[in-house]
């Protein structure tokens, strides 16, 4: 007999996969289709408004939008019951189409499962949205709207953020090494684990004022943000 080997995770991950039948299978393919004409209508509509978004949120928004859309249409092909699984299924299969790597995919589905329901069960506005969707309308520059005077999805506080991450990120590199360098050649008979320490020392000596200094505009920029509002 012929000893089959299995991978326990790869075992994992598929038992955790709901199974597609071959009429699910043209469902989710006929969904795909449905959501690609969708979003190109919708993406030539946003083009002109300029919104200015963090880009995971917008991806977000995009793809939980998405799911609205192609839950309404998967009922609208008879599969009232499990409609909301299907949609999901079809989202996850557009998005490895579209180049997201597998195993990446698994998790992102998971997230949006998470991010699509907020309190007491409610949709949340971009599925909602998209569910409501008709073909040439603008409802998805109306699930934006809706965040347009957000600070904490803002495209301007992302790049803040990320300007913020890679000045703590390369400045305490940078601080660590010359402090290694300058204790190494100019403090010989040092050990090693003190020479590292004293990198390391120098480095959060750097890092943590900057983030202080981040969390402080963080702050002062959201607080204005509410005043405006």
């Amino acid at each position: 007999m012929k000893e089959v080997i299995t991978d326990p995770d790869k075992t994992n991950v598929e038992a955790s996969i709901p199974e597609i039948t071959t009429t699910d299978v043209s469902t989710v393919d006929a969904c795909i289709a449905h959501a690609r004409e969708i979003i190109a209508e919708q993406l030539e509509h946003i083009k002109s408004k300029d919104y200015d978004f963090a880009p995971e949120f917008k991806d977000m928004t995009i793809q939980l939008y998405l799911f609205g859309v192609m839950w309404k249409f998967a009922e609208s092909l008879g599969n009232i019951n499990d409609a909301r699984e299907l949609a999901f299924a079809a989202l996850k299969t557009m998005l490895v189409q579209d180049g997201m790597h597998k195993q990446k995919v698994g998790k992102r589905i998971e997230f949006l499962k998470k991010m699509s329901k907020v309190e007491e069960d409610h949709n949340a506005l971009a599925v909602a949205i998209g569910y409501e969707s008709e073909s040439d309308d603008n409802s998805l520059a109306e699930v934006f709207d809706h965040y347009i005077d957000d600070m904490q999805v803002s495209g301007a506080f992302w790049r803040l953020y990320d300007r913020g991450r890679k000045i703590m990120l390369y400045g305490g590199l940078f601080i660590a090494f010359a402090v290694i360098w300058f204790v190494t050649l100019f403090m010989p008979g040092n050990s090693a684990i003190a020479i590292f320490a004293a990198g390391l020392i120098a480095a959060a000596l750097f890092v943590i004022p900057v983030f202080l200094i981040g969390v402080f505009m963080y702050r002062k920029k959201l607080k204005k943000s509410k005043q405006a509002g």
